[in-house]
């Protein structure tokens, strides 16, 4: 992709194409593979750099060097052979984040085999959907999570145990120290795996509310690890850098990033294995580290305690915060940069769908422009398109973003309707969220089309909860919003139409879901209602229950 500055009929200065009602770019382009047949974990070895400590667990200070990383990684892949795993199969990974999360995905995507994760939180029912709709061969999984893994018919490598014996009623046919003594078969036939291949299948919310997978390619993922790593101007000798893992690997942008990309920079991953503020704090100090992802309520907590936290922390070594999920207030990034000043904010916004890629902020400044989610990433183009003419619109216009580059999904997985709704046939992905692009290139998220909750960063649809709830034999109609929280970002709350004749409690309808879903999706307030309001087409007018819930506020 030509740069900016050499194209014409562009606004240089905010990236608009009046000839096309196209933005582009304003970031230097980054270069992308030419070989067709290569595969993400081989782009990944091949890239020299100088590092020497890849992972390290924040608990135990258990450390992988790179090149302990890359010899696991073949003795993986060869004993995955062994147990007949071929390009194109299905493998789940079921686990919190490890330094052997990044060892069990670049092995699997090195076969040409694909690698669906889900979160360790999800209930055996939700896991069960996904093992139904993704029809995984093998599965990866730590000895606590076994039972939710009970009854799915699926072979098991368990994680975090020497011996493959004693898991009475599950198929446990290896563990994963055992296959990394496996010594490679340097004779094993590979198949070709080419840049268009299915490299994983992540599930997201998607614009509805139903859980879809999103097939990204190995072509997705080589894009976006070389977005990561010209964006924090990563493997220069002299540039070296640690970075905080507290993001889930099994999200996308943990998953690209801290598991797999940053590999390819020299950077060190320290791992937490869950997120937890005294742990998170103390292993900054700990491991001299630089870079630290967080979601907005992270980083709000970090500006209400500033004064104990530096009292008791020591954090000289942190130069870069990095948060993502939705843009910061004024009062966010002044607050945070006068309490920790040295420390630079930056933000990103991305989907499932683009492989965690769409806009950033990568400078003091940049964070400066408030509210902002950032400008366009590097190879993206955007359009803000009107949604009721289909008409795409001009700076400072609102409308729905799309937005085409390398990190676009190639679709979802077995769902061609989804499929068509958010992919049109030149590959424009419907992010389904309203925005302005203003006359310096910076995106303004205005609203969501999609209806999702971000609780602490985690997705929780509606739709999902709604359907749940309409189980119960004494709710008669209900809508689910999110209701604003400073602790968490926002948590669902339920309006209740009870039947006829029903008592139900706030506390009987919160119990009724917790019991059925993961932590994080879970009715945190309840209000009852005579009537849902809906409009004429019967869909839920969600704007208005928000209206009602946060009038008190």
């Amino acid at each position: 992709m030509a740069h900016i500055n050499n194209m014409p009929k562009i606004d240089t200065k905010s990236g608009y194409n009046k000839t096309t009602s196209t933005f582009h770019s304003k970031r230097t382009p980054t270069p992308l593979p030419s070989n067709e047949n290569l595969d993400i974990t081989t782009f990944i070895s091949a890239r020299a750099h100088h590092g020497t400590i890849a992972y390290i667990d924040a608990t135990t200070g258990a450390r992988l060097t790179f090149a302990d990383v890359w010899k696991a990684v073949e003795s993986v892949s060869s004993s995955l052979c062994d147990h007949g795993i071929r390009k194109g199969d299905v493998i789940l990974l079921l686990s919190p984040n490890s330094i052997y999360f990044p060892i069990i995905c670049l092995s699997v995507m090195s076969l040409g085999a694909i690698i669906t994760t889900t979160n360790p939180l999800n209930t055996k029912n939700e896991i069960s959907k996904q093992i139904a709709d993704s029809k995984p061969v093998l599965a990866f999984t730590i000895v606590d999570l076994l039972p939710k893994l009970a009854g799915a018919g699926v072979p098991v490598v368990v994680i975090d145990s020497s011996s493959s014996t004693g898991f009475k009623g599950f198929n446990v046919v290896n563990t994963l120290s055992q296959m990394m003594m496996t010594k490679p078969k340097h004779k094993r036939v590979k198949e070709t795996v080419s840049q268009d291949d299915t490299a994983t299948l992540l599930y997201s919310s998607g614009t509805t509310g139903a859980s879809k997978g999103v097939i990204s390619s190995h072509r997705n993922l080589m894009a976006m690890v070389q977005t990561v790593i010209g964006r924090f101007r990563l493997g220069d000798q002299d540039n070296q850098q640690t970075f905080l893992c507290t993001v889930p690997m099994f999200h996308i942008y943990g998953l690209v990033a801290f598991a797999t990309g940053l590999i390819a920079s020299g950077a060190t991953v320290v791992v937490l294995s869950k997120f937890e503020m005294h742990e998170m704090l103390s292993s900054i100090g700990k491991y001299n580290v630089s870079y630290l992802p967080l979601v907005p309520p992270i980083l709000v907590a970090l500006v209400n305690n500033a004064d104990v936290i530096k009292k008791k922390y020591d954090l000289k070594s942190l130069k870069f915060v990095l948060s993502g999920g939705a843009p910061l207030s004024k009062e966010v990034t002044e607050g945070f940069m006068e309490k920790y000043q040295g420390v630079t904010i930056m933000q990103g916004y991305g989907l499932t769908e683009s492989t965690g890629i769409g806009a950033s902020t990568d400078t003091v400044e940049e964070s400066r422009r408030y509210g902002t989610a950032g400008m366009l990433s590097a190879n993206m183009e955007a359009k803000i398109v009107d949604t009721e003419t289909g008409r795409a619109l001009a700076v400072n216009q609102t409308g729905e973003l799309w937005l085409k580059g390398p990190t676009v999904m190639k679709g979802y997985f077995s769902n061609p309707e989804a499929t068509a709704s958010t992919l049109d046939s030149t590959g424009w992905l419907r992010t389904g969220d309203l925005c302005y692009i203003d006359e310096e290139g910076f995106i303004f998220v205005v609203d969501r089309l999609k209806e999702l909750i971000k609780y602490k960063g985690y997705q929780v649809p509606p739709a999902e909860l709604e359907a749940l709830l309409l189980t119960h034999p004494e709710i008669d109609d209900c809508a689910v919003i999110p209701f604003p929280d400073k602790n968490v970002g926002q948590f669902p709350m339920a309006y209740v139409v009870r039947k006829t004749g029903s008592n139900l409690s706030e506390k009987e309808v919160m119990d009724f879901v917790s019991k059925q879903v993961a932590p994080y999706k879970r009715i945190r307030r309840v209000a009852f209602i005579g009537s849902v309001p809906k409009n004429p087409s019967g869909k839920i007018l969600r704007k208005d229950l928000i209206k009602l819930a946060t009038s008190k506020l």
